[in-house]
């Protein structure tokens, strides 16, 4: 009997994982901190909460009257 080595291709080489420092990586860091940032200060925009513009006021003063 004869046993012969397996005829079995060269493995693909690996696709390396993005790095900190990659532009895409960077840019797409700087984009969600921005849109994170417009997101919070749209809340604190707020001056009353939505029952107060529904609810009778009962003798409380809004802001600007």
């Amino acid at each position: 009997m004869c046993f012969s080595r397996p005829n079995v291709p060269d493995p693909q080489p690996v696709q390396q994982a993005p790095q900190l420092q990659d532009e895409t990586v960077t840019a797409s860091r700087a984009d969600a901190n921005r849109r994170n940032r417009a997101r919070a200060g749209a809340a604190s925009t707020n001056l009353t909460n939505t029952t107060a513009a529904t609810a009778p006021t009962a003798g409380k003063t809004l802001l600007g009257q």
